[in-house]
């Protein structure tokens, strides 16, 4: 039986509703078949201990995020991976840590490597001042989080997501930027399996930095390889997983 069946009460707190999205979006994902159907609303809204408005704001969350279809008179019913919001980064936590996650991690990884080689180039040839002071600042945060313990709050992936946050905008292209916000933190919580703080001062802060020295010097084809090469561990780190997974 599915533990959305016996659930303690959430206490009343104005994110309410968040909370219990959050133990949907997981139990959906992980328990739930497609074309299963959801408990009713006031089955949800005993478990929790809430009430039914908070419980169809929740679902509205599910909904919207292509996990659930909520049919008037039937209930919410469990819709295929294909239509799930993979970068969503509720969703890609959830299916990141489940046992076939890795999988999604080279789903998204791929993504990352066709965005962001190019962006590199891009930002060799159009980076501005102001773009190479955010892009120094940035990798001086992750040399002094690079021995910083890991967890929730993480500095160094924050000043990595800083880092190439501010690669975007050096490209200088308005619409890639806008279309690689929502990518970024989907990027953060992807990283967070794969996360190897002893090889962070050896590793990520070099290649980080062979990014930021090609851009500063103006050369897109050393900025290109330079990510490459960058995402390229990444990627081994996802290999890495899954052979131990196996």
């Amino acid at each position: 039986m599915s533990s959305l069946a016996h659930s303690q009460p959430f206490g009343r707190s104005p994110r309410l509703s968040a909370q219990v999205l959050s133990v949907l979006v997981a139990e959906v994902l992980r328990e739930w078949e497609p074309g299963a159907l959801l408990p009713r609303e006031t089955d949800l809204a005993d478990r929790f201990g809430i009430s039914r408005g908070v419980v169809r704001e929740a679902l509205r969350g599910l909904e919207e995020r292509g996990l659930v279809t909520v049919r008037h008179g039937h209930g919410a019913i469990v819709n295929e991976p294909d239509r799930w919001d993979i970068l969503d980064p509720l969703v890609l936590n959830s299916v990141v840590t489940a046992p076939d996650g890795v999988g999604v991690l080279r789903e998204v990884l791929e993504c990352r490597r066709c965005l962001e080689v190019y962006v590199a180039g891009l930002a060799a040839t159009r980076a501005r001042p102001e773009d190479l002071d955010a892009l120094a600042r940035a990798l001086d945060e992750m040399r002094e989080a690079a021995d910083a313990g890991t967890g929730d709050d993480d500095p160094f992936l924050e000043a990595d997501l800083r880092f190439h946050e501010a690669l975007v905008r050096a490209a200088g292209n308005r619409a890639l930027s806008r279309l690689t916000q929502p990518l970024q933190r989907a990027f953060l919580t992807a990283h967070r399996p794969l996360v190897h703080p002893e090889a962070r001062r050896e590793r990520s802060v070099p290649e980080h930095a062979a990014v930021f020295e090609a851009i500063q010097a103006r050369n897109p084809t050393a900025a290109s390889d330079a990510m490459e090469r960058l995402l390229e561990t990444v990627e081994g780190y996802a290999a890495a997983l899954a052979k131990e997974i196996k």
